[in-house]
């Protein structure tokens, strides 16, 4: 899909996103135990990117402002035609002459009337977006754009460059974007939620027109795989665990003594990497955000209150709440870990075998998951269609030559926490090579857009009748000058 022919909406997020820079490369979301996707993002010196930030200055010969529509009894001024313009063209809009630029300029002109249509309707339907959303997608932006620079002196003096008098004033003008955005999706989701906006209808022949006239288009198809994976942990000995209570027992009693000391106690002798340094401290936490065990003692602590050593599989903690409001608490922990062996992790690998063969032979992958499972860590029992690419090197090493639905031998991955190797028994539930997409993969993304976007483009139709709109800004019959490379 071209940038042109992508629905109103999410051009104008990709534009938000690309403020400030002409080339943001996503990396492939990396997973050290096949976590869910984070993506990392990999941006190049400002020194490397030729237009780093777009160029807000008008040709000559064009006013530097004037009303470029009337929506309602909001007005959208030329000026921010143009500095959507340049967005758009540092976000890959292809424009080589006067002519391109001015038909993009229309473009924006009539999104940004269909953007103030919906974010009206969003006022008269009451949809209210959270502050805190919209801080953190800000802050996100920020740190993502920030990265391209050496420091924040050239940072700023990019910004400077760009016509910000400020960050706080560029942190402004991308809060007002990312609001109105996320009024925009909220209203969708409301009116979708409230019956007032149904899906269109698309035909078999609507789908197949569009993907003729678009394949030519869509990029290659990245050979992916699916799994399906058990993840056994390596345990502690009995004696370990034994020693562990013992020195959770002692610090209790030190505590007991001397409450006040919590927080240094912790970061001397805490072994949870997350929170030593910070003297335990754990933040403020909702239910269900802890395993079972450490749930339940947080939340039944008053402030204050030391609680009594428990065990969970992480090992043996020891709890101070500091501060409770309603369904969260703010606690601090001290965690004593039973140490690991390499007899343990043996132990470990012996069983996970163990489980390899009894799946084979035709046990429950349910039952196993339920009995064996890593429910403690972070590795997820069912792995959908996941780029093959993307994959740690110890799961693309195991799958190299397997075929569908079979089991493979365990493998290990490392556990960072507890410094040793879980093992992995997984099955091949998905299996694609690379190549170029077909109609049947890709019919039912190209239906659901299509129904989309004319949804959109009906509702947004029906907007125009009930509101007042005059458009009075034609680039076509403006002076320009030479564009910018």
């Amino acid at each position: 899909m071209t940038y042109e022919n992508m629905p109103v909406r999410l051009r104008h997020l990709l534009a938000v996103a690309t403020l400030l820079s002409a080339s943001v490369i996503s990396a492939s979301a990396q997973r050290t135990s096949v976590k869910k996707p984070v993506p990392k993002v990999v941006v190049p010196p400002a020194s490397t990117v030729k237009g780093a930030l777009p160029d807000t200055t008008p040709p000559a010969g064009l006013p530097i402002d004037g009303v470029a529509a009337v929506v309602g009894d909001q007005t959208i001024l030329i000026s921010e035609v143009l500095a959507e313009a340049n967005r758009r063209r540092a976000a890959g809009a292809d424009v080589k002459s006067a002519a391109d630029m001015a038909r993009l300029e229309s473009r924006v002109v009539s999104d940004l009337v269909e953007a103030e249509l919906l974010v009206q309707k969003a006022k008269s339907e009451k949809v209210e977006v959270n502050d805190a959303d919209i801080t953190r997608s800000l802050d996100d932006n920020q740190k993502k754009i920030r990265a391209q620079f050496k420091s924040d002196a050239e940072f700023k003096a990019e910004l400077k460059n760009a016509g910000f008098g400020s960050l706080e004033e560029w942190r402004k003008m991308q809060s007002d974007l990312i609001k109105r955005d996320n009024l925009q999706r909220d209203l969708i989701q409301k009116l979708r939620r409230d019956g007032k906006m149904t899906a269109v209808n698309v035909s078999e022949a609507e789908v197949s027109e569009a993907f003729n006239t678009n394949k030519e288009r869509l990029p290659r198809k990245e050979a992916r795989v699916g799994l399906r994976q058990i993840v056994v942990a390596t345990r502690p000995s009995e004696i370990a665990k034994k020693r562990a209570r013992a020195k959770a027992d002692s610090i209790h009693t030190e505590l007991e003594l001397h409450p006040n000391d919590f927080e240094t106690i912790a970061k001397k002798e805490s072994m949870d990497p997350g929170s030593r340094e910070l003297g335990g401290d754990l933040g403020w936490n909702r239910r269900g955000r802890m395993v079972p065990e450490f749930d339940r003692i947080m939340f039944a602590l008053n402030p204050g209150v030391i609680s009594p050593v428990f065990e969970t599989v992480f090992g043996y903690h020891i709890i101070r709440v500091d501060r409770v409001q309603p369904a969260e608490v703010k606690s601090r922990h001290i965690l004593i870990r039973p140490t690991l062996d390499t007899a343990d992790e043996s132990r470990a690998k012996r069983l996970a075998a163990d489980v390899a063969k009894q799946w084979r032979g035709g046990a429950s992958y349910d039952s196993l998951t339920a009995k064996y499972h890593d429910e403690a860590g972070a590795e997820e029992k069912t792995i959908p269609e996941y780029v093959r690419d993307s994959l740690p090197e110890a799961y693309r090493n195991a799958i190299e030559g397997k075929k569908l639905n079979e089991i493979l031998e365990p493998f290990p991955i490392a556990d960072a926490q507890a410094g040793a190797n879980k093992f992995v028994i997984a099955q091949i539930t998905f299996l694609d090579e690379a190549g170029v997409y077909t109609l049947p993969e890709m019919r039912g993304k190209i239906r659901a857009q299509l129904s989309e976007e004319r949804g959109m483009r009906r509702l947004i139709d029906s907007l125009k009748k009930q509101n007042y709109v005059s458009i009075r800004y034609n680039p076509a019959k403006q002076p320009v000058g030479p564009v910018q490379p």
